[in-house]
């Protein structure tokens, strides 16, 4: 029985799904699926080999049913539309509650199974009269999902500033946490309009070359180090990542730029101060460790990397009894 890797669901869930009997799919073919949820529609991405599956964090299991037909299509155009009425609805009733969170989209499953209403709040929300009210209407099950922008993100964006979509509505699965320090090492222009995505956070980008930038680093002799070269003894200054070179400044107090293939020996560098003070090289190396991003900078790093008091993104989360009783239709 062939498996395939399946994206399925607004957020773009991604699980290995068995086919039924020798049903062969290629890649971009349409499907109607049962997953953990319920019955939804999906796009089938590759043959679930052993490699494709390794790269995959947890992957949810469940059956490929069938292909699209123009019966499932005519289903999927009337669920849309239903999609913006329950959307609709629901953000009427958020004003008449008065709740403090912000809805961002509803999904319906196509077997009608349950709607997912994804909303963005600073804390916790009491939601139960909300899911209670809504489950009356909708007579279905009513699942609440507090997300983070970046998520908001991959619901609602487009294209990217260069050009393409974005990442994280196309290729990206998972969304780790992206820092100041990523793009200070691969010396990106620290304007906020420029660094920062659609979500209002640092670019996901900024973290696919990262690991390049830091094999690269390995290489080079750290800032501040004093270093032996064929034109006698320096000290880093500066690196030039990419290029594999360095800025020194050598005992005479001149200042070159030099492969790193010139570099005889690295010395330890001198705990003592020079009697003239620090030189450029201690200022540098220190500035990192000392200096306090501005505060536009410092909100564009994940919550999960600051040291402030703002919630960090939550998943789904937990209905208590009463208002599971609520959510599901009666």
């Amino acid at each position: 029985m062939p498996k395939y890797v399946v994206r399925h669901g607004v957020m773009r869930n991604l699980g290995v799904f068995a086919a039924r009997g020798r049903d062969e799919f290629s890649r971009g073919a349409q499907v109607i699926a049962r997953t953990s949820r319920g019955l939804e529609s999906g796009e089938v991405l590759c043959e679930a080999t052993d490699e494709a599956v390794a790269h995959l964090i947890d992957p949810q299991q469940g059956q490929i049913l069938r292909r699209v037909g123009e019966d499932d299509i005519r289903d999927l155009r009337k669920m849309f539309e239903q999609e913006r009425r329950e959307f609709e609805a629901a953000n009427r009733e958020i004003e008449r509650l008065g709740l403090e969170m912000q809805l961002v989209d509803a999904e319906h499953l196509y077997g009608g199974e349950r709607v997912v209403l994804y909303y963005l709040a600073e804390g916790r929300v009491d939601f139960r009269e909300l899911v209670k009210t809504l489950a009356k209407d909708f007579q279905t099950r009513i699942e609440m999902r507090q997300i983070g922008v970046r998520d908001e993100a991959k619901l609602l964006a487009d294209y990217g500033d260069c050009g393409k979509p974005v990442c994280c509505n196309t290729h990206l699965s998972e969304m780790p946490p992206v820092s100041m320090k990523m793009a200070k090492l691969q010396r990106a222009t620290l304007d906020p309009s420029k660094i920062s995505g659609r979500c209002g956070r640092l670019k996901c980008c900024l973290r696919y070359e990262y690991d390049t930038y830091q094999e690269l680093q390995r290489d080079l002799p750290p800032i501040g180090a004093d270093i032996i070269t064929n034109k006698g003894r320096a000290r880093v200054l500066a690196q030039e990542i990419l290029a594999g070179q360095i800025l020194i400044e050598t005992e005479d107090m001149r200042r070159m730029v030099i492969d790193s293939s010139d570099v005889l020996t690295v010395l330890k560098r001198e705990k003592r101060r020079r009697e003239d003070g620090p030189s450029q090289a201690d200022e540098l190396t220190t500035e990192t460790a000392t200096e306090n991003l501005p505060e536009d900078l410092a909100r564009l790093e994940d919550t999960v990397l600051r040291d402030d008091t703002e919630p960090a993104d939550m998943g789904p989360t937990d209905l208590d009894d009463e208002s599971e009783e609520g959510s599901e239709s009666q």
